[in-house]
């Protein structure tokens, strides 16, 4: 997900976005965890967008 389409969204969506991203990042650590992992590196990608989403969500509370 792009930083420009994260800036669209409102507190209340970003804040629903990080926790389904926490979720999916839960979720693909478990999967890793027992080797059913497809592509081990959406687990790189799911930290970026927390960050991003982090980021973004603490600029706009600023």
């Amino acid at each position: 997900m792009k930083a420009s389409e994260i800036r669209e969204l409102t507190a209340e969506e970003l804040s629903a976005k990080l926790k389904e991203l926490k979720t999916e990042l839960f979720n693909l650590r478990f999967q890793h965890a027992i080797n059913q992992l497809d592509n081990p590196h959406r687990i790189v990608e799911v930290k970026r967008d927390i960050a991003r989403v982090m980021t973004i969500l603490q600029q706009k509370n600023a």
